[in-house]
């Protein structure tokens, strides 16, 4: 046993030894923020890219930085104490280089933390990385849009003369694209953990086209301000986030696959996702899907997560012309609190747009599940559907909703309510309109006094309403309206505290069948 001790520990060292440990302060950076530490980072990734990899190693103290870009087989490691203070000159992050900006391809300001092609990069450590946000936000929302195009612009539109612009102007033609924080492209084996992010000029942490990425333990507190998500995987495949913490001026977590044309052409999906044990608090969104989602979104678990503050809780956005699919999506275990607007969203009229007929440019939502949720707040949930393309087979299971209004589902199919509590202050617990295919089972509401209808039907087909348990007197049970509602089945339900178990108007008589 001694000596495989012995050669345990023989074989440690010598690995130990293949990854040399470089610190930047021997290559000249200056931890009191006295001077710009871009190049002797850079001499240090240099120097153990040469040896085939190791670790540039950050001791405590305030580093002030433009672009690092890191290289394969290399660890940034960030100690306790440390601080990179990263510039908002401008100037500093050019030349500019291959990136994604919201979805769409274009040569842009380097990215704070940069890497291309590479493999095996770490960023590690429990500092801080500081993105000095505030020059960026304040030019990008006031300069940009009032003043004579600058410098930076004119040398975006020289390089960028055959970019696919999106659909809808915006950003991307005026030239001024704040970068993102960390931005590795076309990358294998990524892992950032343990570390601190803040005031990120645009989004925090973006991969791009990588394989296999790992975000665990990160805390990311951006203050209000544009655009600043906090994690954004695009088109990424077999991505991991654990244990983070999220407070950010736009969404927490959103899920990618780029811009309509420009996304289309890339083709490239997200997928094989998990995110579990995360908390949001400040936020537009806990976590997003879209609305940038034209190369795919599928084979996604979100599970055990808090969003407290929020604007809103899970939510799937797109418009068309996005064309893509998102699909097979599970949601479960997840605690809503102070939930602004609404707590499950589902919009595929992210932009308003006139119908039109079904093309690559149609967006599929399809395949997704929502169970054991509990969420306080303003909406249950929104399903907003295309006519030419309604959102499919949809269930939601195990879901206690204590909101000012139930859900509003409009333009779907295939929708199932399965042992679900909405207790709403108002309006009924669920409205549908449109919607062909829809179970409710076992669904229980003890609304408030003012609220005078349980279900509002407009245009439902094939429905079929079970089980459910009315715990406070009121008036209505079902209201259905429409000429195009038929086939609606209600069964064994108690209705006991029900004054008027159903009001039909505009609809044929024999469209809805109430059984004891």
């Amino acid at each position: 046993m001694r000596s495989l001790y012995l050669l345990f520990c023989a074989l440690f060292s010598f690995v130990a030894q293949a990854q040399s440990v470089l610190n930047v302060v021997d290559f000249g950076a200056k931890n009191d923020s006295s001077a710009l530490a871009t190049t002797a980072i850079k001499e240090a990734i240099s120097k153990a890219s040469q040896a085939g990899g190791g670790t540039v190693y950050f001791p405590p103290g305030t580093y002030l930085t433009g672009p690092i870009h890191l290289k394969s087989n290399i660890t940034l490691f960030i100690e306790a104490g440390a601080e990179l203070c990263f510039s908002d000159n401008f100037d500093h992050y050019l030349p500019m280089v291959p990136s994604r900006w919201e979805g769409t391809m274009v040569t842009n300001f380097s990215p704070f933390i940069y890497a291309y092609e590479a493999e095996n990069i770490r960023i590690t450590g429990r500092g801080t990385l500081n993105g000095n946000g505030k020059k960026w936000w304040a030019y990008s929302e006031v300069h940009v849009k009032n003043s004579p195009e600058s410098t930076w612009q004119k040398e975006f539109h020289k390089l960028n003369k055959e970019v696919l612009h999106p659909d809808l102007p915006g950003w991307v033609e005026r030239g001024f694209l704040r970068p993102p924080f960390i931005q590795p492209m076309y990358c294998k084996n990524v892992r950032i953990d343990g570390i601190t992010i803040k005031n990120s000029p645009f989004w925090t942490v973006n991969p791009e086209f990588c394989d296999n990425v790992t975000v665990d333990g990160v805390t990311i507190n951006n203050p209000p301000s544009p655009n600043t998500d906090g994690i954004n995987p695009e088109s990424c495949s077999n991505v991991h986030i654990a244990n983070c913490h999220i407070s950010v001026g736009d969404d927490c977590i959103t899920i990618k696959s780029g811009k309509d044309r420009s996304g289309r052409k890339e083709a490239r999906p997200a997928e094989n996702y998990t995110i579990t044990n995360c908390t949001m608090l400040s936020g537009h969104g806990g976590v997003v899907i879209g609305s940038e989602m034209s190369g795919d979104v599928k084979k996604i678990v979100i599970s055990n997560c808090i969003f407290d503050g929020t604007d809103r809780g899970i939510r799937i956005k797109t418009a068309r012309g996005r064309g893509g699919v998102v699909e097979d999506i599970q949601v479960s275990n997840i605690v809503m609190k102070n939930i602004k607007q609404q707590a499950i969203v589902l919009d595929m009229q992210y932009a308003k747009t006139e119908i039109e007929p079904v093309t690559e440019r149609t967006p599929i939502f399809r395949n997704i599940h929502l169970s054991n949720i509990t969420a306080q707040g303003e909406q249950a949930g929104y399903l907003n559907g295309l006519e030419e393309m309604p959102i499919e087979n949809v269930s939601f299971s195990n879901v206690v909703m204590e909101t000012k209004t139930g859900f509003d589902i409009r333009a779907s199919k295939g929708i199932t309510f399965t042992n679900v509590s909405v207790n709403p202050v108002a309006g009924p617990a669920i409205f549908a309109s449109h919607v062909n295919g829809l179970q409710i089972n076992g669904l229980q509401t003890a609304a408030a006094r003012n609220v005078q209808t349980v279900l509002k039907f407009n245009h439902v087909k094939q429905a079929f309403i079970s089980n459910c348990f009315i715990r406070e007197p009121i008036n209505t049970f079902l209201e259905a309206s429409g000429s195009e509602t038929e086939s609606i089945l209600l069964k064994s339900n108690d209705l006991r505290l029900v004054q008027r178990p159903l009001a039909i108007n505009d609809t044929p008589e024999d469209a809805v069948i109430l059984e004891e």
